[in-house]
């Protein structure tokens, strides 16, 4: 099914994810099959949509990105912008610049990107577990992100285990689970 006409921008009026979902399987299974960047334990997956501000927002899983992505709903805010092009959104958690895209079958979309590639994931449910938190934490204040990533860095200088120092969940978005280790 294509998108609707709403003001003047291709948008849905209902939830995108089987439309998003059948696309980019299409581009799994055809020029992104085999690719060593593509992690095979994963498969397209449209996780999470909802309507938000008048858009859709959502995570896509792909064997090689996991990102979240907006489509026009025909709430206004969204622009159709070029692949060099972004929009910021404004989320409880702080600002995310998502990239233009276009897809025959979709239309505009905007993407941000979590994890490029993915092998990070030992398993579809690992994937998904983490699209659906980082959506959740997008709606989640920044209040004491700065306090979480001064306990990470005290640790860090102590010698003692990152891992074990709290997370906020605005650097959750950003990969700092993964980057803290790395100093």
């Amino acid at each position: 099914m294509s998108p609707t006409t709403s003001a003047g921008l291709s948008g849905f009026a209902h939830d995108p994810a089987p439309e998003l979902r059948a696309c980019f399987a299409a581009i799994a299974a055809g020029p992104m099959a085999g690719l060593p960047l593509c992690n095979p334990a994963l498969e397209v997956a449209a996780i999470g949509f909802r309507s938000w501000q008048g858009e859709w927002l959502g995570a896509l899983l792909t064997p090689w990105s996991l990102s979240l992505v907006l489509i026009p709903g025909g709430g206004g805010l969204f622009r159709p912008l070029a692949a060099d092009e972004r929009q910021c959104w404004s989320f409880p958690s702080g600002e995310y610049a998502f990239l233009g895209n276009r897809e025959p079958e979709l239309g505009p979309y905007q993407m941000c990107s979590l994890y490029s590639p993915v092998f990070e994931f030992e398993s579809q449910a690992d994937a998904e577990a983490v699209a659906h938190a980082a959506l959740d934490a997008l709606f989640v204040a920044a209040d004491g992100a700065a306090e979480a990533g001064a306990a990470a860095e005290q640790a860090r200088l102590q010698g003692e285990s990152v891992a074990a120092a709290p997370v906020s969940r605005r650097d959750f978005l950003r990969g700092g689970l993964l980057l803290r280790g790395r100093g």
